[in-house]
Formats: structure tokens, C-alpha cells, sequence
């Protein structure tokens, strides 16, 4: 008995591993007393890989400024632009390998899941604030968002 208080369950930590599985979480924590059990998957992670690596090929097309400038500028300007509600890593599907939320031409309802914001570990739905018609998504799969940057127009 005494090894259980002071050992690690090791069964409790394969029961929360099954939970994470059957469920698709990517993190699970429980506490009891003064035991506290957090089980998490190490492929979050990997999604945030990917646009790193793709990150320095932008350093050289800052250099000149017009260019870079111009395309950018254009979608901010868009007033049916949705912008992200805050930084984070955005994914347009519900899990990798599963159909996306929204496609171009799609006509969706106010309240409408258009994508998810990964941000500190939390994934957050990004919900539509109109009906409408998506005509541009301007953000890719797995691609870091800054605050009030542009992701997708509905007309």
C-alpha cells in the first residue's frame, strides 16, 4: 500500500493515455489531494514546426519593401475580412488528415466554426460573426497569426 502512495500509478497514467486517444485531446490533467497527474501528446508540437522552417525564406522578401508591402496591404483592406481574434497557430481542420471547416464558395451561418487558433496550448474555435459566402481564405494550414491579422472574407 505504501508503494501506491508514494509511487506513480502507472495504470491511472495509461487510463488518461486511452482517454487522449479515444477522444483526440491533446492534453489531459487531473488532481486529487496532493496528486497532480498531467498527460499530454508530443504531436502538438509538430504542427508548429512547419512554419518555422518556413519563416526565414520571409526575412529576404522583407528586404524590399514594396513588394512585400503591397500584397499584404490588400486583404487588410478588405472590411468583409475576418480577423484573428488573437496569436496563435491556425488549423482549418478539426484534426490533420480531416476535411476543413469552410472551402471557397461555401455559404456558411453566423456562429459557423471557421477555424481554430491554437494559442498556448488551447485550441480555440474561431466562430463566423455573419452568414454569408466564403470567397478568400488568406491563411494556410499549421501558419502562425499575429492579432487582427486578416484570415478569411465572407460576402
Amino acid at each position: 500500500m505504501s508503494e501506491k502512495k508514494n509511487g506513480i500509478d502507472k495504470g491511472l497514467i495509461r487510463d488518461l493515455a486511452n482517454i487522449l486517444n479515444d477522444t483526440d485531446l491533446t492534453e489531459i490533467e487531473v488532481e486529487q489531494d496532493d496528486l497532480r497527474i498531467r498527460v499530454s501528446r508530443a504531436g502538438t508540437p509538430q504542427y508548429v514546426q512547419a512554419p518555422i522552417a518556413a519563416a526565414p525564406a520571409f526575412a529576404p522578401a522583407a528586404t524590399p519593401a514594396p513588394a512585400a508591402a503591397a500584397p499584404a496591404a490588400a486583404p487588410q483592406d478588405n472590411k468583409n475580412a475576418v480577423t484573428a481574434p488573437m496569436v496563435g497557430t491556425v488549423y482549418l481542420a478539426p484534426a490533420p488528415g480531416a476535411r476543413p471547416f469552410i472551402e471557397v464558395g461555401a455559404t456558411i451561418k453566423e456562429g459557423q466554426t471557421l477555424l481554430i487558433i491554437e494559442a498556448m496550448k488551447t485550441m480555440n474555435q474561431i466562430p463566423s460573426p455573419r452568414s454569408g459566402k466564403i470567397t478568400d481564405i488568406l491563411v494556410n494550414d499549421a501558419q502562425p497569426v499575429e492579432y487582427g491579422q486578416p484570415l478569411v472574407v465572407i460576402e
